[in-house]
């Protein structure tokens, strides 16, 4: 592959064009700390020289300059003095004149040569009056007068000389100070730690909490705020501990890395996750909440009204969550699911009309069918004389909800039957109309929040005696009840909650 050249508007490439190209100068390390210093001051003058926005310390180990953008027609290493030290004709941009550069060099090349001549001159005289009688001091004088006349520069030429050096300064403070801005933003965007940083940045929110906004998520601090606990000789406060938790939620991100972020050891980071978890599952468990029936038919969306009335109360469906593979035989059988091809913990999930999430059973493994999940949660105690459920064909519960005077509705069935008929087909489709909510809502809760979308480790399967939730059952009910319930209040004992509208 032919080599470009990496300044802007030069479209020299190798095997066309007679030029030479060099690589970027690297830093020179094992030679001495002044070697060192100087290698890397000209690697940074090479890159300000080039002035491309999208080159950085990683990407220009491979770019190449060609001789065109010397004075000389090929570059200096050695000497920093030197106008080719670094590239400074025809860059693209407008810099200062290469010829005052070296007219500069050479002048400083012309001192240097005169100081060399005025030293040897003055060797010459010291030997000579070791051997016979010294000079007379007029001669001596003369000499020294009119050489150092030839060395001294002129005020103009100093004039000059400390213009050009203050040019130069404005220039590079510009620049860096162009490049601290940019920096300090970039920090700004990366630090999530402190209530200030996410202040009037709603898509940073979103984000990291996937809350809508930073007023709902003061309001969720100001919620579990009196019932945290904090010493004196925590690492974070208690800011921090919500953010932490919602971070792990939201982004699923590895514990080492949130050490990394807030700077505690990753015992902290465990130990803070799953405390803020179950404080969140306590106070905000009740949003996940069986509504009232005077409640569904006053905010009955019309979709429903016109294909089925006010009677439907839920949409139900199950949902698979991936977990790692059990060691023991038994629960590897259990929770294996030949529709995902994968060990998976099952939920049964029920939302509302309105969108709102109304239900969420225990985790089962993932071998459970949908029928047997149904039957033996806790699902069915919430049903009344009149409901309506809309479900799929896989929930074969028309006895079981019959029991309790509701009914339950799916798509008709092709067993045994070549064609569905008219109203079958009709009903299907209204079914099938609507019962895409509760798909979309269970997307929601994996796009929110991706811990649910990744492999969930055994750990957070284990049941202890004096928990009647596992922490991945807490895991989901808290993130149901983040979607379902943006806008809420609650009263000052934290016990009663209301939804206000549906989806984030």
């Amino acid at each position: 592959m032919p080599t470009t050249c990496a300044v802007v508007k030069c479209h020299n490439r190798s095997g066309r064009d007679k030029v030479s190209f060099y690589r970027i100068p690297v830093v020179i390390k094992g030679q001495g700390e002044a070697t060192e210093r100087k290698s890397e001051r000209c690697r940074r003058l090479w890159l300000a020289a080039i002035n491309r926005a999208d080159v950085d310390e990683k990407t220009c180990n491979k770019l190449r300059v060609c001789s065109d953008h010397f004075i000389s027609g090929a570059r200096n290493k050695y000497d920093e003095t030197n106008p080719d030290w670094v590239p400074n004709k025809n860059l693209g941009y407008d810099v200062k004149s290469p010829t005052k550069s070296a007219i500069r060099h050479e002048r400083l090349q012309n001192r240097k040569q005169t100081i060399k001549m005025n030293e040897a001159a003055i060797s010459l005289l010291e030997l000579s009056a070791s051997v016979s009688e010294p000079p007379c001091a007029e001669e001596v004088d003369g000499v020294d007068s009119t050489e150092a006349t030839d060395t001294e520069l002129t005020d103009a030429e100093m004039l000059e000389f400390a213009n050009e050096r203050i040019s130069e300064l404005e220039f590079e403070n510009a620049r860096l100070k162009e490049q601290n801005e940019c920096l300090q933003n970039i920090v700004h965007k990366m630090k999530a730690n402190l209530p200030e940083d996410f202040e009037d940045d709603n898509d940073k929110v979103k984000y990291y909490t996937g809350l809508p906004s930073f007023t709902i998520l003061m309001a969720l601090f100001n919620l579990l705020a009196p019932d945290m606990h904090e010493n004196g000789n925590s690492s974070l406060n208690k800011f921090q501990k919500i953010i932490l938790t919602l971070m792990r939620l939201r982004l699923n991100l590895p514990i080492t890395d949130l050490s990394y972020r807030f700077g505690v050891s990753r015992t902290t980071v465990s130990k803070v996750f799953l405390d803020t978890l179950h404080l969140m599952h306590d106070i905000m468990g009740p949003l996940v909440r069986w509504p009232d029936r005077d409640e569904l038919y006053e905010t009955m969306p019309m979709v429903f009204r016109k294909h089925f009335g006010k009677q439907v109360t839920c949409i139900i469906d199950c949902f698979e969550i991936f977990i790692d593979r059990p060691s023991n035989l038994t629960a590897r059988a259990q929770t294996w699911s030949s529709y995902k091809h994968h060990n998976t913990a099952k939920y049964l999930i029920a939302i509302t009309p309105q969108g709102s999430v109304s239900y969420i059973s225990k985790g089962w493994g993932g071998r459970t069918s949908d029928k047997f999940l149904t039957a033996h949660s806790n699902f069915l105690d919430n049903l009344s004389h009149g409901d309506v459920i809309l479900a799929d064909r896989g929930f074969d519960i028309k006895e079981l909800v019959a029991l309790v005077g509701a009914e339950v509705k799916y798509p008709a069935f092709m067993r045994r039957k070549k064609q569905m008929c008219g109203p079958e087909v009709e009903g299907t489709r209204k079914i099938a109309n609507v019962r895409i909510h509760v798909e979309r809502v269970i997307g929601t809760v994996r796009q929110k929040f991706m811990i649910l979308g990744a492999t969930i480790p055994i750990d957070y399967l284990i049941s202890k005696p004096e928990e009647e939730y596992v922490i991945l059952d807490k895991i989901v009910t808290v993130c149901c009840s983040l979607i379902c319930a943006p806008l809420l209040y609650h009263s000052t004992n934290h016990q009663r909650f209301a939804c206000r509208s549906s989806l984030l």
